[in-house]
């Protein structure tokens, strides 16, 4: 079949377009095997490539976590979908059998993977995985929306309603709008009836986020974010902080941050190494709390809202998969505004 792989662990010109990959099959129960239609790109392919901690990938790795696509078969005791349903994946994967998967917190388990990171990923002509990682979707939601959604939405949702709780009235700043899991933070959060304000390097990004409804815009190019909105808000600060960022961003984040405010944070794309001083912690009661991906709860929520209409995110740009290098090279140089889905089948 074919597949966006890697053999090592480098730069984008390791990303090989191959069709000698061996097609993935059924090796057990509760398995289903996907056609794969369409896939997105995420940060976190690119960290795939460059290598991660502790991660060790076997030549020809496929790369990509998540997508939409077709069940072409099913293992025996399979009834959650059949094959011709189109479905959405979860890329996360755990053992369903430990302390915080049976109460209901996939993300916490002690073996939990990811697809192209640890497990062969979805930037394939079909791609094996369990069937409670699937979800059935219908004929009207199109490829477009359903491939630009997952991950992004999932992890979106569960850093702005399972962790930070955000409710009606609630000022909420999201760093980066460009990027998928913003734009999904940002649909999420007015849905709830917050005020939402975002941050770019880029005007023009920031005019299209307030055409998505953003009700206040900072272009955070050499400026303090935190002082920004202090001057704005009368001192007061917003209730929640989307901060994907990480050092780069952090004390300007807990500037930004009013008394008894909320920071949630789902990586640090420039830096792990973060400073805080403990006094503003305790005397502002403030939460600081991580997020990874989502729960089959998270899951369920977000193709809900798909289904209805009131989650799809915009699309940046398509390539076909054998472009797949190209697409990646603009998710790295940080020109697009909204998802970039490679195309894979009819």
């Amino acid at each position: 079949m074919r597949a966006l792989t890697i053999s090592a662990n480098g730069s984008l010109d390791r990303v090989e377009f191959r069709s000698d990959i061996p097609a993935p099959v059924l090796t057990g129960a509760g398995q289903v095997r996907v056609r794969m239609r369409a896939a997105p790109l995420n940060h976190l392919d690119l960290w795939t490539v460059r290598g991660l901690p502790g991660v060790t990938i076997s030549p020809p790795w496929v790369i990509g976590a998540d997508g939409t696509g077709v069940v072409a078969e099913v293992s025996g005791d399979v009834s959650s979908v059949r094959p011709g349903d189109r479905v959405v994946i979860n890329p996360g994967l755990s053992c369903r059998a430990c302390a915080y998967c049976l109460a209901g917190e996939q993300p916490l388990c002690v073996k939990f993977r990811v697809l192209g990171e640890h497990l062969p990923g979805t930037f394939a002509d079909e791609l094996v995985v369990p069937s409670t990682n699937v979800r059935a979707i219908p004929a009207t939601v199109t490829d477009a929306d359903a491939s630009a959604f997952g991950l992004a939405a999932m992890t979106a949702w569960r850093m702005l309603v399972s962790r930070a709780q955000v409710q009606p009235g609630d000022e909420v700043l999201i760093w980066g709008i460009g990027g998928g899991v913003a734009q999904a933070a940002l649909r999420i959060a007015k849905t709830r009836g917050a005020r939402v304000w975002v941050t770019s390097g880029s005007d023009a990004k920031l005019e299209r986020a307030r055409a998505m409804g953003a009700d206040e815009v900072i272009n955070h190019t050499g400026i303090d974010v935190g002082r920004e909105v202090r001057a704005r808000t009368g001192k007061r600060g917003v209730d929640v902080v989307v901060d994907s960022v990480g050092a780069a961003t952090w004390e300007q984040s807990l500037g930004a941050l009013g008394r008894a405010g909320r920071l949630v944070t789902c990586g640090g794309t420039s830096g792990h190494a973060l400073q805080m001083d403990v006094r503003k912690l305790f005397w502002n009661q403030w939460t600081v709390m991580g997020s990874t991906m989502g729960n089959d709860a998270d899951f369920d929520a977000v193709v809900g809202e798909l289904v209805a209409g009131r989650l799809s995110l915009p699309v940046d740009s398509t390539f076909p998969l054998n472009r797949g290098r190209e697409a990646m090279m603009r998710l790295e140089e940080g020109a697009q505004f909204g998802k970039i889905v490679l195309e894979i089948g009819a």
